[in-house]
């Protein structure tokens, strides 16, 4: 298996974290991969581009990193108390370009970040049902950050460790 998949569903403070995420990520000895959900220029998925056989570079090279994967970190913001178009749009992509969808997140640990211009709670009770409905293992801690909470680099620790072990 691979190292941690870090996935950036914005550019800004959310890449910042995920930057952050690789750096520790790395100095544990692990290979860490950031991917900008935003450079990947997905088009929206709809069950019509899907029966169309819709193909994108992207596609084959994320599906693979994804099964690879051995454990993932999700920075994203929180958008009207929800999960933002970006990485919904790039799990459902995902999840249609593999024989066994779940082999991108089946029994994989998965730790949660956001920096958000509210209190991101939602979001993280949000993203923890999608990827727990995937078969993912989602850390129960979380990391959030906004104006009035800082990043805790012991919270940034502390969830690279929970993935990589």
């Amino acid at each position: 298996m691979g190292g941690i998949v870090i996935l950036s569903a914005t550019k800004g403070k959310n890449w910042a974290i995920a930057e952050l995420f690789a750096k520790e990520v790395r100095a544990s000895g692990q290979e860490a991969t950031l991917i900008d959900l935003t450079e990947l220029n997905l088009p929206l998925y709809t069950n019509e581009s899907d029966l169309a056989g819709l193909e994108h570079p992207a596609f084959e090279s994320m599906n693979q990193k994804m099964i690879d994967a051995k454990g993932l970190i999700v920075c994203a913001p929180e958008y009207n108390g929800s999960i933002p178009p970006t990485l919904v749009n790039f799990v459902a992509w995902m999840s249609t370009r593999s024989n066994n969808f779940r082999a991108h997140y089946n029994g994989k640990p998965v730790a949660l970040a956001s920096h958000s211009g509210g209190g991101g709670h939602n979001l993280m009770t949000s993203m923890r049902i999608m990827f727990s409905h995937l078969g993912a293992n989602v850390m129960g801690r979380v990391m959030v950050v906004n104006k009035a909470k800082p990043l805790n680099p012991e919270t940034l620790k502390s969830l690279v460790q929970g993935v990589i072990a």
